[in-house]
């Protein structure tokens, strides 16, 4: 795998506007509009869906790498999908939620570019790429936990 690959601006440019769902619910539920519950679980959704995509990335990864990946990477790969549903159960369950899930959905988003270093399969261009973004949703995430601990 080419490790010096270059991502093309519109790789960059649609990434960052990943970026723009979880602002949006940032901000409503911040406002306290009317939405704001519904943001919560949106924003929820959105950082789930991203966290379980970057398990599908992985695993691409590791059949597209050529190595003899062995079952840790694919039990990496299958990890945000499972943590992700496992978040959502408080809710199902009526606990306390949405506070605790995004708090602990975020802080994983955060960390998730270490699956890419420890993977070893990431061009040097799309971890950059990667950290700025899991750093933008992770802490966009905590920060919608945040305001759902002091609005429900």
């Amino acid at each position: 795998m080419d490790t010096n690959a270059s991502l093309t601006p519109a790789a960059k440019w649609l990434g960052y506007a990943g970026l723009l769902p979880q602002i949006i619910c940032l901000s409503l539920a911040a406002s306290g509009h009317d939405y704001a519950y519904t943001a919560l679980a949106g924003g929820f959704a959105y950082a789930a869906a991203i966290f379980s995509f970057l398990g599908g990335v992985w695993w691409g990864q590791a059949i597209a790498s050529g190595k003899k990946a062995g079952a840790g990477a694919y039990l990496v790969a299958v990890m945000p999908s499972l943590i992700a549903v496992a978040l959502f159960l408080p809710w199902s369950l009526g606990w306390d939620w949405p506070g605790p899930a995004l708090l602990y959905l975020g802080v994983f988003i955060l960390l998730s570019p270490l699956a890419d270093k420890a993977l070893g399969y990431a061009a040097r261009d799309f971890l950059r790429l990667r950290v700025q973004l899991s750093a933008g949703l992770g802490a966009l995430t905590i920060a919608l936990g945040f305001v759902a601990e002091a609005i429900v």
